[in-house]
This record gives structure tokens, sequence and C-alpha cells, in this order.
């Protein structure tokens, strides 16, 4: 069964750092596309960085520079190191992944999906996010 877990959410000053965890057991990420998205009420959920299977990376506008994504795949995981957090990079923090040896589309949905809509056919997998929240 394919699982996707996030972790290592929480509640930092402002100018603290947090380091996410999205560990994917079931398939393996050599082969995958990864993404990391995040929602505030009220607001679009937002691509906040992706990390494709040859190692590119892209970095929405707001957090390049702070966000670094890596991949460890020994490990399936991708980590999501955040530095110089702000009170607007409070979120829920969702990961999601594609295998691109399997079909597309979505398969399975931990909660993210849901949230993510307009995202959701583009990932295989969803994981049930994790909150991060940095107070002033």
């Amino acid at each position: 069964e394919v699982q996707l877990v996030e972790s290592g959410g929480g509640s930092v000053q402002a100018g603290g750092s947090l380091r996410l965890s999205c560990t994917v057991s079931g398939f393996t990420l050599d082969d995958s596309d990864v993404g990391w998205f995040r929602q505030t009420p009220g607001k679009e959920c937002e691509l906040v960085s992706s990390i494709d299977s040859g190692g590119s990376t892209y970095y929405a506008a707001s957090v390049k520079g702070r966000f670094a994504i890596s991949q460890d795949n020994a490990k399936n995981t991708v980590y999501l190191q955040m530095n110089s957090l702000k009170p607007l990079d409070t979120a829920v923090y969702y990961c999601a992944a594609l295998d691109l040896n399997g079909p597309g589309g979505l398969i399975r949905d931990y909660g993210g999906a849901r949230i993510c809509s307009r995202w959701s056919a583009e990932y295989n997998y969803w994981g049930q996010g994790t909150q991060v929240t940095v107070s002033p």
C-alpha cells in the first residue's frame, strides 16, 4: 500500500527554521516528481516548491532564497528546509508525489488533494498535511 507522510511542522518565531519531511512507501522516489504545497484559510492553495526526477527544483517567488528542497532516495524522503520564516509562511503544508512509472492522475488522497483541488490531478498521491505556525 502506498503511503505518503509529512512531518516536521510546528510553531516557531519569525526568523526561525523548520524542516519538513515527506516520506513515501510503496514506490521509490527515484522516478518521481514531488511537490510541496501550502494552504492558508481563505487563500488558494500555493505550490511552494518542487523537485523532479532529474533533480531540477522550483521555488515560488515568496520563498526563493529562504526555502530549500532536497531528496534522499535511500530514505525515500523529500525535505523542505525552511529558514528565515515569516508569519506569512503560516499554513498547512502538503506533500504530493507523482510516480513517473505509474498511471497519471490522482490515485490516493490523504487530505491534500481535496484542499489543493486545482493541482490534484497532476500528482498521484497526497499527504495529510502538517501545520506550520510562525509567530511575530
